[in-house]
């Protein structure tokens, strides 16, 4: 009887791991999807190249790369190539601050020229409250975008060295009224880097490495752009499409006193560790590691709301409603040549990290349609089918109607693909078999629609699509 009782633990537990398993997602079809989805964008967005991950809470679920790092020297992207991630600098900043607010080293309520003396920029609202360094973390601070410099004019992108920077202040004056609008500022993270430096006593690209950068093991990511990997492992930017669709080189920079705010570099698989560790750091039972969890909580609320109650910010993270209505936060990143985002998902655990080499794009764009995709995968779905469903899988001519059509595997179904898409979850349309080459469209509703038939050549491979009395040929498997 002992025995019985002994087992009755584990036959639980076993039963608890089988419920888990049935219940975790296989996305395999649909990380094909994303696949053909990404690369058919590559070229019909002319984009030189494009690097993307998806995370499931502590796992990296697909990585991928499609174009080229360096087009004249015919170097492939991978997700291990470097960009530079510009804004998303500004989280990094933004952990540090909190890091000696933490430690009781630093009020955000604290007004920013108490601890930088020499801050003299015109405050020019009598009524206007204090610039402090919760305002500036928010954006709602009233400061200007920019530093008094022309950094972001081609060709040269001429950032400011400290000196420049700090004396640059008495020529500006405030925009707003502080704690009034949103107003998006590099302005105030780059000075935001300085109260680290005067507060911690270190240099900020030292504070951030010692205290951010090595603990989470991101080897990838740096406070700088690093010249002697550009045009290798360090993509070279592309600028944005012009009529003739080519794109000019942009100049190698680097954004010096700006660098808190728009200077860093990284890759996708360092940004996927980075959200693994955000949520890790949310679980209920998370103890210390870089911040506490009720810090990053606190950084990821919703800490200003503009009048429109359309633009939401965090403390240095954008918080925003996805399309399920859930909250999503994250930053994203646009430098002279390089488009970068990196976006989570606290309540799902799913985060995107996607890098483009070339002004224009918007990354978000492939993150929605990424997301978009993997978010029709149910578990506990049938995936055996009664017919090789291989032998349908490919791409077909929809000409003159559309550029390309894609017939994929999705479970025991197939799926059909218009490309390119803007939305790419939305326009996937599934086939149920039927018999011998038959299918039939699934409806929203799950209902049968109209039927759709394959046709083989003399050797016995599908040739043709037969939908709604038109023929579409195959073009490739």
């Amino acid at each position: 009887m002992n025995k019985i009782y002994a087992l009755f633990p584990l036959l639980f537990f076993a039963f608890a791991l089988n419920a888990q398993d049935e219940d975790k997602k296989d996305y395999t079809n649909a990380l094909k999807i994303v696949e053909v989805w990404l690369d058919a964008q590559k070229d019909f967005d002319y984009l030189p190249g494009i690097s993307a991950v998806a995370v499931n809470d502590q796992e990296v679920i697909w990585e991928g790369a499609f174009g080229e790092a360096n087009i004249a020297k015919e170097v492939s992207m991978d997700p291990s190539t470097i960009c530079s991630i510009c804004s998303i600098s500004k989280l990094f900043t933004s952990i540090a601050v909190m890091k000696l607010y933490e430690e009781g080293k630093l009020s955000l309520d604290a007004e920013i020229q108490d601890i930088l003396p020499w801050f003299d920029l015109k405050q020019k609202y009598e009524g206007s409250g204090p610039i402090t360094i919760r305002s500036i973390l928010t954006h709602s601070s009233g400061l200007p975008r920019e530093a008094n410099a022309s950094y972001w004019s081609a060709p040269d992108y001429e950032f400011p060295e400290a000196e420049d920077f700090e004396e640059g202040l008495a020529e500006l004056e405030t925009l707003y009224p502080s704690s009034t609008y949103f107003q998006y500022s590099n302005l105030g993270l780059a000075l935001l880097g300085k109260v680290i430096e005067e507060i911690s006593g270190q240099d900020y690209d030292a504070y951030v490495k010692g205290n951010i950068l090595v603990p989470l093991g991101l080897e990838d990511t740096r406070t700088f752009l690093p010249k002697e990997l550009y045009g290798n492992k360090m993509a070279i930017g592309y600028g944005a499409l012009k009529r003739d669709g080519n794109r000019d080189i942009i100049n190698f920079f680097e954004a010096n006193a700006i660098t808190p705010a728009a200077g860093f570099s990284s890759n996708v698989l360092d940004l996927a560790k980075f959200a693994s560790w955000q949520f890790r750091l949310l679980n209920e039972d998370a103890g210390y590691e870089v911040l506490k969890s009720s810090t990053l909580k606190y950084m990821q609320n919703v800490q200003w709301v503009d009048p429109d109650f359309d633009t939401m910010w965090g403390l240095g993270f954008s918080v925003y409603k996805g399309p399920d209505g859930s909250k999503w936060v994250g930053h994203g990143g646009s430098c002279p040549g390089y488009r970068t985002v990196v976006s989570l998902n606290p309540k799902s655990k799913m985060a995107y990290s996607v890098m483009i080499n070339a002004g224009g794009e918007s990354p978000e764009k492939y993150v929605r349609g990424i997301h978009s995709i993997l978010s029709k995968v149910k578990p506990n779905l049938d995936k055996n089918s009664e017919v090789s469903l291989d032998d349908y899988v490919g791409y077909f001519n929809p000409q003159p109607w559309s550029s390309e059509l894609y017939v994929g595997k999705w479970d025991d179904k197939l799926v059909l693909l218009y490309l390119p898409s803007s939305s790419p979850g939305s326009a996937l349309t599934f086939l149920k078999h039927i018999k011998g080459d038959e299918f039939r469209r699934v409806r929203e509703d799950g209902e049968l629609g109209e039927s759709i038939l394959f046709l083989r050549d003399n050797d016995g491979k599908v040739s043709k699509m037969k939908r709604n009395n038109n023929f579409y040929s195959k073009l490739s498997k």
